[in-house]
């Protein structure tokens, strides 16, 4: 099964690509953060990338990687929720979602509604490059996103800002990602045709995953890769700090803190926050 995945992979996926990248170039100058044009596509994003994540073995991987979370959990990067069918709710004590799109998160925060009588969760509008609230000061147990490098400008900086959300004893950091390939025809291919695809999707899909994860500073549990390459499954959790205390930590996990007292009072958002 793996290897016929691979194949489908190779033959629908890069073939478009070839003839839709080889035959013309692209002149238009694209900036490197392209999250707005999840705004527009946010409707039609599910039936979108319906098939291709099929055909891609994107499902099951999504469905493993989402069945680690546990404890208080926050998805960064959660688009319209397609990771939502596959949490193990009995090991959440809260979810936290976050996206940067108004209509992208309005989608998901139906889908949840739809699928699950979990009231524990959070929906917020903002970066995961910045704090995040946590319901508890250490931090969260499982930092969760899937497909969110691709989209931001500073990936470094947001894989940084993940290892301060999440709990420096035992926290996790679960990514699935795609970019760069175990081969340098296909790194030309997607070089190539990544200005017009993040143009249109918000992403760019040629992005070195591993060169990110090394410059964020995190510790490396594990790491997969699938679809030759492209497809990077990363555990990753905080390196091993000074037992000397770290006060500006410590500050800003209080400050987290009476915010999310200050939320739980007062929800005037219009966001679904700790129902």
């Amino acid at each position: 099964m793996p290897r016929r995945s691979t194949i489908v992979f190779g033959i629908s996926f890069y073939s478009v690509a070839v003839y839709k990248g080889l035959t013309r170039d692209y002149q238009k100058d694209v900036p490197l953060d392209v999250t707005n044009r999840y705004d527009n596509t946010a409707e039609g994003f599910d039936s979108e990338v319906d098939c291709s994540e099929w055909l891609m073995g994107m499902n099951r991987y999504r469905k493993s990687l989402t069945k680690l979370a546990r404890g208080h959990v926050l998805e960064t990067s959660v688009g319209t929720g397609r990771n939502f069918p596959y949490y193990n709710l009995q090991d959440c004590k809260s979810i936290t979602f976050v996206d940067q799109s108004v209509p992208m998160i309005d989608i998901a925060k139906k889908k949840w509604e739809e699928l699950h009588l979990f009231k524990r969760v959070a929906f917020r509008v903002q970066s995961a490059a910045k704090p995040v609230p946590c319901p508890e000061p250490e931090g969260f147990d499982t930092v969760i996103q899937t497909m969110g490098l691709c989209s931001t400008p500073e990936p470094v900086v947001l894989l940084k800002n993940m290892g301060e959300m999440v709990k420096q004893d035992g926290g996790q950091i679960l990514l699935l990602e795609h970019g760069k390939s175990h081969y340098q025809w296909l790194d030309n291919l997607l070089d190539k045709t990544a200005a017009a695809h993040a143009d249109k999707h918000g992403c760019w899909w040629n992005k070195d995953i591993g060169r990110i994860v090394e410059d964020s500073g995190l510790e490396v549990v594990k790491i997969k890769r699938y679809n030759f390459g492209t497809t990077w499954w990363v555990e990753l959790k905080p390196k091993a700090r000074n037992t000397q205390r770290d006060d500006s930590r410590i500050i800003q996990s209080d400050m987290q803190q009476q915010t999310v007292e200050k939320v739980t009072q007062s929800n005037n958002s219009g966001w679904s926050l700790w129902k």
